[in-house]
């Protein structure tokens, strides 16, 4: 087994936008807070950081704000996933550039890949970086299903250290972790889950809760990596209303609204995405006051 990433919980950060372009200042502010609050890891321009809208250089801002504002206290993971193979290769060496500790890469989108074709990708990739590499799978944002079969073979190759499962499926993560032969580590990446994910061997979340709530987040992976299960499951089932208030609408949406009203940032999108109608948000800031999240 390849020595793991992180334990615990990851928060795949929000971007913030002020009419300049990326709020640094905002985004410095935020991850000294995520750090204070706890969390063991942090990513740079996840799907929540709405990287599709971002030019090259913007994104290397990002990745490059968080990593000097982490200063080494946790590992800082970029976003490089792509359907295009060799911007996600340019990708990467930034990233490895900028100091980051490993690379989220999502399964290509729209185009998709075959089975030899998603080999033939992250070979690429892993053969070109030394950069740690965690497979991204988010079949509802991509319109492709990693199969077990295709991460046996990948779980193979040097680099490739970890699996970010978003399907919710917890028959395929079994088939992908027993296939995988304890090669991988595995992460949810979906927040509704974080415990049966855990409970089958899972070492934590990539999340978007823990935006807005880092610290119980931080509270229910503690406890499952402690082995309290019961507890766990009850403080999973505390937080899904709170997780269903923040997929309303798509993410990250709901989440810049949730943290604009804890005053980390402006609720600010850019085109396609505009800010949560009035009535989820309602719901939301409910939800977050339920959990004395906001007053």
């Amino acid at each position: 087994m390849k020595k793991p990433l992180f334990t615990g919980t990851c928060t795949a950060l929000i971007t913030p936008f002020s009419d300049t372009g990326v709020d640094t200042q905002a985004l410095s502010r935020i991850v000294d807070w995520q750090i204070g609050q706890g969390v063991n890891a942090l990513v740079a321009c996840g799907t929540t950081g709405e990287p599709s809208t971002l030019e090259d250089d913007e994104w290397a801002k990002v990745v490059e704000t968080v990593v000097t504002q982490a200063k080494g206290r946790v590992p800082v993971i970029a976003g490089t996933g792509g359907n295009n193979t060799a911007h996600v290769i340019m990708q990467a060496k930034r990233a490895k550039e900028l100091g980051a500790d490993a690379q989220l890469c999502v399964t290509p989108y729209y185009n998709k890949a075959s089975h030899d074709g998603l080999i033939a990708h992250y070979r690429a990739i892993a053969g070109a970086t030394d950069l740690p590499i965690i497979i991204y799978n988010v079949p509802s944002r991509t319109g492709l299903n990693l199969q077990p079969g295709t991460l046996a073979v990948l779980s193979e190759q040097e680099h490739i250290i970890a699996v970010k499962e978003a399907s919710a499926d917890m028959v395929r993560l079994a088939d992908m972790m027993l296939i995988s032969q304890d090669r991988l580590d595995f992460y949810s990446g979906a927040d509704e889950v974080i415990v049966p994910l855990m409970a089958l061997g899972g070492l934590g979340v990539i999340s978007v809760i823990s935006n807005i709530a880092p610290a119980l987040t931080c509270e229910l992976t503690d406890k499952m990596l402690a082995g309290n299960l019961r507890e766990a499951a009850a403080l999973q089932l505390k937080l899904m209303p709170l997780i269903h208030a923040l997929f309303t609408e798509v993410n990250p949406i709901p989440v810049k609204a949730g943290m604009s009203m804890l005053e980390y940032c402006e609720d600010r999108l850019r085109l396609p995405l505009v800010p949560l109608t009035s009535s989820n948000r309602a719901l939301l800031a409910d939800e977050m006051r339920k959990l004395e999240l906001l007053r």
